[in-house]
């Protein structure tokens, strides 16, 4: 059973971060955890897991750190319109990343949340 309007949602997926210190010393439990193998990739000095719903990311700066998930969108350009009309702003992007155009947004609470464009 779906939620009302969730067939109209632009969002597709939210994907909760882990930071982690070393990403093959956490990826057991996350495959544990998910019963899915990993996706890796990298984005500048970042390596990158995706597990199920979960991204590791080590190698992150306290800046991106204080990103709390990544959320993949099925429109960009409604998604930075939608943030912008309820008070949020873009903190950078929308740019080319490494699975699909790629923004940072300061919700109007000051949550700050990467979103990226599945095309």
């Amino acid at each position: 059973m779906g939620c009302p309007g969730m067939a109209d949602s632009n969002i597709v997926t939210v994907l909760a971060r882990a930071y982690v210190d070393d990403i093959d010393a956490a990826l057991p439990l996350y495959r544990s955890l998910t019963g899915e193998q990993e996706h890796r990739f990298t984005y500048g000095p970042m390596s990158l897991a995706r597990v199920g719903q979960f991204i590791l990311v080590q190698g992150a700066s306290d800046d991106i750190r204080a990103h709390t998930a990544t959320i993949a969108v099925r429109d960009m350009a409604s998604a930075i319109a939608a943030i912008e009309e309820h008070g949020g702003s873009i903190l950078e992007g929308p740019d080319a990343g490494p699975n699909g155009a790629r923004a940072v947004a300061r919700h109007g609470d000051g949550t700050i949340v990467e979103y990226i464009e599945l095309g």
